[in-house]
């Protein structure tokens, strides 16, 4: 008790600040999310996303090596499909020599070690920009479910670690994990975006590839039928808890910062590895606040990663995964 009992002892300088914390952020701590465009050399910035890229494979290959040298040794792929391509089966997704397999490899190819996931979704892929195939202006949970299967099958057979689907449909767990065994990939993981609410923080990830839905009638406007409500918590325990006994070995939450309660849920409740995507609405509002002066970009971005991590998340997938590296290291 005080006066004995000081608590500022331990806050007295940055020495003993650093000895007694509690949260340390590493390299080891992020997944780094890459976007990836047909082409070549192009490294081309997105518009809402200030200082992050689109790549083309062969300058992808640049960006790999120097994420394996500052120590980033994970990488979440995501591809933008031409229009041409698209259409209401995600029918590109299970092409062989598809702009993701050819990532894939590209990767696999430059860096052997680094760990690939993918995205399993059909919204990039989609003439309509859902996750899902539409049917009499309906998104239809298990014909959705069957081809994210076989994507799923497609990203391993071309090299993939972990498969990330990211759509939630009911089921599509059990039915990656079936597809992946019977197909002898027994050792590629699912990372599960099991608590994925429907967010307004997606904005600029959208414009990123392209993949906004699009308003036409009697097509759905948003994707509130399938992502979660972002007023629920408990549900958030159920949604994980089916995946992890569909097969997960990985859940994740997204977007981030908002959603910290369902983080520290998850970690009270699970004991399992668990994901938190910071979504690119985060990164483009501490952007611009920091252009705008309102804001110390680095003293918030450190910050905001600590805060997730202290949370109880394991991973952290963020656009600010360099800067933090360089940062800290």
């Amino acid at each position: 008790m005080f006066p004995i009992r000081r608590n500022r002892r331990l806050r007295s300088n940055e020495v003993i600040r650093s000895l007694v914390r509690e949260t340390i952020i590493s390299p080891n701590d992020f997944l780094v999310p890459l976007f990836v465009v047909e082409g070549k050399g192009i490294k081309e910035e997105i518009a809402s996303m200030p200082n992050y890229f689109r790549y083309s494979l062969d300058l992808l290959k640049e960006e790999v090596r120097l994420l394996w040298s500052l120590g980033l040794k994970s990488v979440l792929l995501f591809i933008k499909v031409d229009d041409s391509l698209k259409d209401n089966k995600g029918t590109e997704a299970l092409n062989p020599n598809g702009l993701m397999q050819r990532a894939i490899k590209t990767i696999k190819d430059v860096c052997p070690d680094i760990l690939v996931m993918t995205d399993v979704a059909l919204d990039p892929y989609s003439s309509y920009g859902h996750d899902g195939v539409i049917e009499n202006g309906k998104i239809v949970n298990d014909r959705t479910v069957e081809i994210l299967a076989e994507m799923s099958i497609s990203h391993a057979d071309a090299g993939a670690d972990f498969v990330a689907p990211s759509d939630m449909m009911d089921g599509r767990i059990i039915g990656i994990r079936e597809g992946l065994d019977q197909s002898n990939f027994l050792d590629v993981g699912i990372m599960s975006y099991s608590a994925k609410y429907a967010s307004a923080f997606y904005g600029p990830f959208r414009d990123a590839l392209d993949s906004a839905p699009v308003n036409i009638q009697n097509i759905p406007k948003d994707k509130k039928t399938y992502q979660m409500d972002f007023a629920n918590r408990d549900e958030a325990i159920r949604e994980t808890e089916m995946d992890i006994n569909e097969g997960a070995d990985i859940v994740m939450v997204k977007p981030g910062l908002c959603y910290l309660d369902i983080v520290r849920d998850l970690r009270n409740t699970f004991e399992i590895p668990i994901a938190v995507y910071q979504v690119s609405g985060e990164y483009a509002m501490l952007k611009a606040a920091s252009e705008k002066g309102w804001l110390d970009h680095d003293s918030v971005m450190i910050e905001q990663v600590t805060s997730i991590k202290r949370a109880g998340a394991d991973i952290i997938a963020s656009y600010f995964a360099k800067d933090v590296v360089n940062l800290i290291s």
